[in-house]
């Protein structure tokens, strides 16, 4: 469960470490708060919201199984640990 929340606080940041790229190649000072007013920050905050939520919506759609498969889920017979599978 960690890994999609990591994955999704990675690509809410791509707009910032974007940003501060822009900013260090035009010779400022990245740490500089001059460097990242308030309507810069918001518009890469709507940015950033908006990867999120497309990668959600793609995640949604083209991953897993088909639609036309059926799980069947793990279980125990006879002592015996069998795996849930697709099918």
């Amino acid at each position: 469960m960690i890994r999609p929340l990591l994955t999704e606080i990675g690509i809410f940041l791509i707009p910032f470490a974007a940003y501060a790229l822009f900013v260090f190649a035009s010779r400022r000072e990245v740490l500089n708060r001059s460097s990242w007013p308030a309507r810069i920050v918001l518009g890469l905050s709507m940015g950033a919201c908006l990867l999120v939520i497309l990668s959600l919506v793609l995640l949604a759609n083209f991953s897993g199984a088909s639609p036309d498969t059926t799980y069947t889920p793990a279980r125990v017979e006879n002592g015996k640990f069998i795996p849930g599978s697709d099918k």
